[in-house]
C-alpha cells in the first residue's frame, strides 16, 4: 500500500474542514516524517487522555485532565482587558468556570444558562476556584469512547483530531502481518505485532498508565524489539555488502614503517601497538577496512593513525586526512609533516582558508599522485579535489561531520567498483550499547593506556564567586613556567544567556593580571591570526589563553597545566571532558576547574558530578549518552534522522542483546522474514549505517 497520506483517500469522499486542506495537510505530515501507511502506523502516541469516563466537577483535580458534563448555570462576555467569554458548569457536585480568551461569533449563544453539554480539558487553579481555559465542547449525553484517547507529536497548524483520523486511516488499511515467525516471536516472548500497534493507539482503560508512559508494557516491548531488530540485521547487511566490496589491498611491511619506528622519540604502547597491528591486517585485504580507532584524550591515537598512513603510502596509495576544525587539521599537519616529510613523504594541506596559488599548487599535486598524504578540512569532499589514488581515508572526530561528508570524502576513492579503506578516530569512547546498536558492522581497536609518564588531571568544582583564588592560582602556574587557558563559550554577548564573553573576559584579565602575556582565540579570527596564536601559544610567549571551544579538539601544548572553564553548567558532558583533555599532556601535576553559575539545575549538577567523579572516558561517555542520546556521539543529529525513536540504550541493553541474537537467527532460518522486517523498519534510513 503506498499513497502520499492515508488522509488523501478519505479527503476525497469527506472533505477535510477549510482551515485544513488536503495539500496543507500533507505538508504538515511530511514534516514528521509522515509519507507512507507504514510510517503512520508506528507514529506513536507520546500520552493518553483518559476521557472514558465522567468526572463529578467535585472530584476533578488541577493539573488533570477531565472529562465533566453538567448544566450552563451563567455566562457572559467580559472585557479584562480583552474580550472573553466565561460560563459557570454545574453538575451536582459542584461548580467550575469554563473560559475563553478568544471567542468566535455565536459561541455565547451555544452556551446560554439552562444548556446541558459536555466539557473536555485540563483543571487549573484560577482566581476564583477551579477552571478550564478553552475546553472542547460537545453534547451532553453523548457516547463516551471505550479507549484512551492518545496525544501525539505534533507540529505547529496540525490538529490531534487530523492525526487521530490520519493514523485511524492507515492502521485500517495497512500491511499488519508479523514479519516475525512464531519461532522467534515465542523464543524471545514477544506480542503479536497487529495487537501490539492496536493497543499502543488505541489502549483500554484498565492498562496501567504508568506502564505505557513508561515504555514498559509488553506492546511497547515488542515495538522497540522491532526497531533494535530492524537495525541489526540492516547492521548486518551493510557489513556482508562491505565484505562483498573490493579495495586495494594495501601489502604490509616496507622500509618506510621501519623508519617511522625507528625516528620516534619515545615508545609506543601496548595498546597503540596493538592498534597498529589490527589496521595492518585490515589494510592487506581485498575488501574495504571500516575500523573505529577509539581512546580517550590523549592516548595516542594520531601516532597510530600516522602508521597506518605510512602502510598505505609504502603500498603505493594516496591518503586523506580530515579533521573538523582547521585549528585539528593544523595539529595534523604538523604532526604528520614532523613523522613523514622527513621520510621523503610529500603532504598537502587544503582547507577553505588556503589562498588561491597554493590551493592550486595543492590541487594539482593530489590529482598527480605527487602529494601522497594530504591533510584538511570539509575542503577535502569539494569537487575540484581528484586523487589519482586514493587508498585510505582517515577521519577524526568523525561525529562531528554530517553523514554525507563522511560518504563524500569516502566517495573519492572509489576506483572502478573499488572503495578505499576507511579509518575512523574518535577521542568519545563509545560505549558497549551504542557500539552493539551502531557500530556492529564496523572493527574497533582500542586504545585503552595512557602513554608513560601522564598524570591524571585534577577537577575542581567553583562557583564563580571565588574567582579571586582561581587568578591567585593562574599567577602561581605562570611564575612556576606554566601555562593555561581559560574558555568561555560565546564570543558576543548575548542577554538571553547572560554568558561571559571570550572578547571582555580577554579584556578583563589583561587588567587584572597586567604582568601576564594574555592571548584570545575564537572561531571568527581568521585563519591566519588563529595560527599565530596557537603558535606564540605553543611556543610560550602566551600565558594565559582566552577562548572558546575552538580549542576543544586538536591542541597539544604540554607546558599547559590549568584550565578554567566559565560556566560550565553551559556545557554538554562530552565536551567538558575534551576540553580537560588539553592539559595534563606534559609530565607535570595539571587541573581543570570548572567554574559555574548557582544554582544550578539538576542536569547540570549530575554533569558537574559526573566530571568531578571520574576521568574514564569510558564512564563519561556512558553517562553522556544516558544524558543525551545517541544522536550527538553519532553525527547523525545533523542528518535529521532520528537514530532510535522508541528504544533506549541506556534502558534497553538486555533486550539489544536478544535483538543481537534474534538477527542472527532471523537471516539464517527466515531471510524472508528478515527482508520484509527490514522493509517495515528502516524505510531508506540504511545508508546512514554504512557512513
Amino acid at each position: 500500500m503506498s499513497v502520499a497520506a492515508p488522509s488523501r483517500k478519505a479527503a476525497a469522499r469527506k472533505p477535510a474542514p477549510a482551515r485544513e486542506p488536503i495539500a496543507s495537510l500533507e505538508r504538515k505530515f511530511r514534516k514528521l516524517g509522515l509519507c507512507e501507511p507504514a510510517d503512520f502506523i508506528v507514529h506513536l502516541p507520546l500520552r493518553y487522555l483518559d476521557e472514558t469516563r465522567i468526572t463529578p466537577i467535585a472530584r476533578a483535580r488541577a493539573g488533570q485532565h477531565a472529562v465533566l458534563e453538567g448544566e450552563i448555570i451563567h455566562s457572559e462576555a467580559q472585557f479584562r482587558p480583552r474580550r472573553q467569554l466565561q460560563a459557570v458548569l454545574e453538575d451536582g457536585s459542584g461548580r467550575i468556570t469554563l473560559r475563553w480568551l478568544h471567542a468566535y461569533p455565536g459561541q455565547q449563544e451555544r452556551l446560554r444558562a439552562g444548556r446541558r453539554v459536555r466539557a473536555r480539558g485540563e483543571v487549573r487553579a484560577g482566581f476564583n476556584g477551579p477552571e478550564i481555559v478553552h475546553p472542547l465542547m460537545t453534547e451532553a449525553g453523548a457516547a463516551l469512547p471505550r479507549t484512551l484517547t492518545p496525544v501525539y507529536p505534533t507540529t505547529q497548524g496540525l490538529s490531534q483530531a487530523s492525526l487521530r483520523k490520519a493514523i485511524d486511516e492507515a492502521l485500517a488499511g495497512a500491511d499488519l502481518d508479523d514479519t516475525l515467525p512464531r519461532q522467534i516471536r515465542e523464543a524471545y516472548d514477544l506480542a503479536p505485532f497487529d495487537e501490539s500497534l492496536r493497543m499502543l493507539h488505541h489502549p483500554v482503560p484498565e492498562v496501567s498508565l504508568d506502564s505505557l508512559a513508561e515504555h514498559r508494557h509488553p506492546a511497547w516491548r515488542r515495538i522497540k524489539f522491532d526497531e533494535l531488530l530492524a537495525q541489526q540485521l540492516a547492521l548486518a547487511v551493510a557489513r556482508a555488502a562491505r565484505l562483498a566490496q573490493r579495495a586495494q589491498p594495501l601489502a604490509p611491511g616496507g622500509a618506510l614503517l621501519e623508519r617511522l619506528r625507528a625516528s620516534l622519540p619515545f615508545a609506543l604502547t601496548g595498546a597503540q601497538q596493538r592498534a597498529i597491528a589490527q589496521i595492518a591486517a585490515d589494510l592487506a585485504l581485498g575488501h574495504p577496512m571500516h575500523r573505529l580507532l577509539q581512546g580517550d584524550v590523549g592516548s595516542g591515537k594520531t601516532i597510530v593513525a600516522a602508521f597506518a598512513a605510512a602502510h598505505a603510502i609504502a603500498a603505493g596509495a594516496q591518503v586523506a586526512i580530515m579533521a573538523p576544525t582547521e585549528i585539528l587539521a593544523e595539529q595534523h599537519l604538523r604532526k604528520f609533516s614532523e613523522w613523514l616529510e622527513p621520510l621523503g613523504v610529500q603532504v598537502a594541506w587544503l582547507t577553505g582558508a588556503v589562498a588561491a596559488a597554493p590551493r592550486r599548487a595543492a590541487l594539482a599535486a593530489i590529482a598527480s599522485g605527487e602529494a601522497r598524504l594530504v591533510v584538511g578540512t570539509q575542503a577535502l569532499i569539494q569537487d575540484k579535489v581528484v586523487f589519482r589514488n586514493l587508498g585510505l581515508v582517515i577521519t577524526d572526530e568523525q561525529h562531528r561531520f554530517g553523514v554525507g561528508q563522511r560518504l563524500d570524502l569516502n566517495r573519492k576513492g572509489e576506483a572502478g567498483d573499488a572503495l578505499p579503506h576507511q579509518l575512523s578516530m574518535s577521542a568519545t569512547p563509545i560505549p558497549r550499547t551504542l557500539a552493539m546498536a551502531f557500530f556492529a558492522d564496523m572493527e574497533i581497536s582500542v586504545i585503552d593506556e595512557l602513554p608513560p609518564g601522564r598524570s591524571p588531571v585534577l577537577t575542581k568544582l567553583f562557583a564563580d564567586t571565588r574567582r579571586d583564588e582561581i587568578l591567585a592560582r593562574i599567577g602561581d602556574e605562570v611564575r612556576a613556567g606554566r601555562q593555561a587557558y581559560w574558555v568561555c563559550p560565546l564570543v558576543e554577548e548575548s542577554e538571553a544567556l547572560q554568558l561571559q564573553t571570550a572578547v571582555d573576559t580577554w579584556e578583563r584579565l589583561r587588567g587584572i593580571l597586567p604582568d601576564l602575556r594574555v592571548g584570545l582565540m575564537h572561531g571568527r579570527l581568521p585563519a591566519q591570526d588563529k595560527a599565530e596564536v596557537m603558535g606564540a601559544f605553543r611556543e610560550g610567549r602566551i600565558d594565559l589563553l582566552v577562548s572558546t571551544t575552538v580549542i576543544e579538539v586538536g591542541v597539544d601544548v604540554p607546558n599547559a597545566t590549568l584550565m578554567v572553564i566559565e560556566h560550565a553548567e553551559r556545557f554538554g558532558l562530552a565536551q567538558l571532558h575534551q576540553l580537560r583533555g588539553r592539559v595534563g599532556r606534559g609530565a607535570h601535576q595539571s587541573a581543570c576547574v570548572l567554574l559555574y553559575q548557582p544554582p544550578l539545575s539538576g542536569v547540570a549538577r549530575e554533569r558537574l558530578r559526573a566530571m568531578y567523579e571520574t576521568s574514564d572516558g569510558f564512564e563519561i561517555a556512558r553517562r553522556d549518552l544516558a544524558q543525551r542520546g545517541p544522536g550527538e556521539l553519532l553525527g547523525i543529529r545533523q542528518s535529521g534522522q532520528a537514530p532510535l525513536r522508541f528504544a533506549d540504550l541506556s534502558d534497553d541493553e538486555g533486550l539489544l542483546d536478544q535483538a543481537r541474537e534474534a538477527a542472527a537467527r532471523l537471516a539464517a532460518d527466515f531471510p524472508e522474514h528478515a527482508l520484509a522486517h527490514q522493509r517495515r523498519w528502516m524505510q531508506g534510513r540504511a545508508q546512514y549505517l554504512r557512513s
